[in-house]
């Protein structure tokens, strides 16, 4: 099998006490896009700032592209594509200025003014970087990633700023990418409806481990299996959670010889399974802690 253009085990980052990732495993196949969702706090910027060679991890074997980042070299870093949350640079350049500048930093870019005009900047090609909006500089963060056409584009809330019809333009041009091109995709986003369109897997970090990683149909057979059936039985609301809803509505509707009063099927939903994910993953960080601080506390007593 093709090695996979990121590949990390047990990826551990600490700063001081504080253990932001705990030995998070993660893969990324090439032409695949993995979609990295958690709360905030979860770590996810932490773990991409290690991939892109940005932040040294403490400990763990990590590969992107089949380099360690924290050694890659400029010809390695020219493979990458890098969309970061927060970028404010050459703010008196102009938009197509910046982005030829960029351009011209790489053996085969894409054209600046088709580039301009699939993110729908065109009319603020001249316009300085300062003067975009919020939304439209989002835009350009994203043309200024992919003008070198790499071969693995990190997206780090991608589509924060943008309106419905960016979003829905943003995540086409994201799947021409992965689709035509080839390119793998990484990105980090809180929004799940975006996920599960985007991305072939979803991983799920809280408190600096993996949850869950999967595709969005098994996630979601998973939040299927949590269903809740909800009736009224002799004038009392009842409720039972079960894998298979139908089978309970119909084991009710014959038991009650036709309509169950109030019958009430509830589907969970990928949110739901992120939902739980999120609080058992702090409630298992904090029991954790609690046993650290309790051991600390014992220690310093003997």
């Amino acid at each position: 099998m093709d090695e996979p253009v990121v590949r990390a085990r047990d990826l551990r980052m600490r700063y001081g006490r504080a253990e932001v990732l705990r030995g998070v495993d993660l893969d990324v196949a090439a032409g695949e896009v993995v979609a990295l969702l958690g709360p905030n706090g979860a770590g996810k910027t932490t773990t991409i700032e290690i991939l892109e060679g940005f932040r040294p991890r403490s400990s763990g074997d990590v590969r992107v592209l089949g380099e360690d980042p924290g050694t890659g070299g400029n010809a390695w870093r020219a493979r990458l594509g890098i969309v970061l949350q927060n970028w404010r640079d050459h703010p008196r350049w102009g938009a197509r200025q910046l982005l030829a500048h960029a351009a011209s930093l790489y053996d085969r870019p894409r054209d600046p003014d088709e580039l301009l005009a699939v993110m729908g900047l065109t009319g603020q090609a001249g316009q300085a970087v300062s003067r975009l909006s919020g939304g439209q500089r989002r835009r350009l963060d994203v043309a200024l990633g992919i003008v070198g056409r790499p071969e693995l584009l990190f997206l780090d809330e991608p589509t924060t700023g943008f309106d419905p019809q960016a979003r829905r333009e943003f995540h086409e041009l994201v799947e021409r990418l992965a689709r035509d091109e080839g390119m793998s995709v990484l990105l980090t986003t809180h929004d799940l409806a975006e996920a599960e369109r985007l991305a072939d897997r979803i991983a799920i970090l809280v408190g600096g481990e993996l949850m869950a990683c999967g595709t969005p149909a098994s996630l979601a057979a998973t939040a299927r299996s949590a269903s809740e059936v909800r009736w009224l039985e002799g004038g009392e609301p009842r409720r039972e959670r079960t894998s298979d809803p139908s089978r309970l509505a119909f084991e009710l509707h014959r038991r009650f010889g036709g309509p169950v009063p109030g019958l009430e099927v509830r589907r969970a939903s990928l949110e739901d399974t992120y939902l739980g994910l999120v609080a058992a993953g702090r409630d298992g960080r904090d029991a954790r802690d609690d046993g650290r601080e309790t051991f600390e506390e014992s220690g310093r007593a003997a």
